[in-house]
């Protein structure tokens, strides 16, 4: 019998309520299909960081690093600053394990409302691929309250090493600056990557959004990447669009899409809308993914330590992502049933949470989806 070792980050909130649910059903098609999934915990979160005063080091990233997947419920607590958690752990395991890959797939299950008029689950059915580790969110920048002024910025990455020496001249009284960064590599492999998903899951169609038209060179570049990389894949169709004309037709006609790749920014901006034509947070899923090394598997939402405790957050978000781990570990067909027991737990609407319209716990809905994946 194959074993797979997952290290889980259950978190702060409702984060290890999401987690044991998700776990609960991953242990229950390992029965069914006859594989083992070894979890190893891991207490890095709030609790970990109001103890010790730690995040994560250099000696438990290296540590995690020995995973192929890291299944993490969520972090974020009242009770530590902003950003110490989001900057110290996500973060963290981004860069350092080269998550270059976001997947988020939106996909609105049969039972489930959309916000959109008149579609349904035919229509709202597509990856959306989000570059991980530049663009705009590489973290350089500063702010300049008298100039002139010399400044320096260094950016490391697994692909490159550089170094911004910045002089900066004017009569401005004060002003914030922000710096993006497209490189070829780091464009050309996330896009490859959209085009092997589409490959894998038989789609058609690749759409590339940017803001070429405005940022020319950032987007310039990404455009020159997306154009050379689409030669190799000639049978599926490829756009490109804008990003505003984008999340206007995310809205309008959903169905346009089957794989969308996309710079980190709008990524991030046009996920989050994805999730919401999807049906909420509470079912969208995500993957920050290193195809040869680590990725991480979560739900989307945050640890909403508001409702801690209280047993009532939807952990289909969690479970849906502990689907694309399984793929991860190169368990489609179980990944294909995890997600087939939670269309049809779906379906009936007899078990479903408080954002759903019902008033099941978490652990009923954990139970159900386990259930349904024993008896079919």
């Amino acid at each position: 019998m194959a074993t797979y070792r997952v290290a889980v980050i259950p978190g702060d909130g409702v984060g290890p309520e999401v987690i044991r649910e998700g776990k609960k059903v991953l242990d229950a098609v390992s029965e069914v299909d006859s594989f083992e999934i070894e979890w190893v915990e891991y207490p890095f979160g709030a609790e970990y960081y109001l103890k010790t005063g730690k995040t994560l080091d250099e000696d438990s990233l290296k540590e995690l690093k020995r995973y192929k997947a890291i299944y993490l419920g969520a972090v974020g607590d009242p009770r530590v600053p902003p950003g110490v958690l989001e900057l110290g752990i996500l973060l963290k395991l981004r860069f350092y394990m080269d998550e270059y890959v976001n997947l988020r797939p939106v996909k609105l299950f049969e039972g489930v409302d959309t916000p959109l008029r008149n579609k349904s689950e035919k229509d709202i059915c597509f990856d959306v691929v989000r570059e991980n580790t530049e663009d705009f969110y590489i973290g350089v920048g500063g702010r300049v309250a008298k100039v002139p002024i010399r400044q320096q910025h260094n950016l490391m990455r697994e692909l490159y090493n550089l170094k911004f020496n910045l002089d900066i001249e004017g009569d401005a009284d004060e002003i914030a600056y922000q710096l993006g960064v497209i490189s070829r590599r780091g464009a050309e492999r996330v896009i490859r990557y959209a085009f092997e998903l589409a490959e894998r899951k038989k789609k058609r169609k690749v759409s590339s959004v940017d803001k070429a038209n405005v940022l020319t060179e950032v987007y310039g570049l990404w455009r020159e990447v997306f154009a050379e990389v689409s030669k190799c894949y000639p049978h599926i169709e490829t756009e490109y669009m804008f990003v505003d004309a984008a999340a206007m037709w995310f809205v309008k006609n959903p169905e346009w899409f089957q794989v969308v790749v996309t710079p980190n920014l709008f990524g991030d901006i046009l996920t989050d809308l994805g999730a919401m034509i999807q049906g909420g947070l509470g079912v969208a899923p995500g993957a920050n993914i290193n195809p040869f090394g680590t990725s991480t598997f979560e739900p989307i939402h945050g640890s909403a330590p508001k409702y801690k405790g209280q047993n009532k957050i939807n952990p289909i978000a969690t479970i849906l992502a502990g689907a694309l781990l399984l793929e991860n570990l190169g368990l489609y067909s179980s990944a294909a049933k995890v997600e087939d027991a939670v269309r049809a737990v779906l379906r009936e609407g007899k078990v479903r949470t408080y954002d759903l319209g019902g008033s099941s716990t978490t652990e009923e809905v954990g139970d159900a989806v386990a259930e349904k994946l024993r008896s079919s």
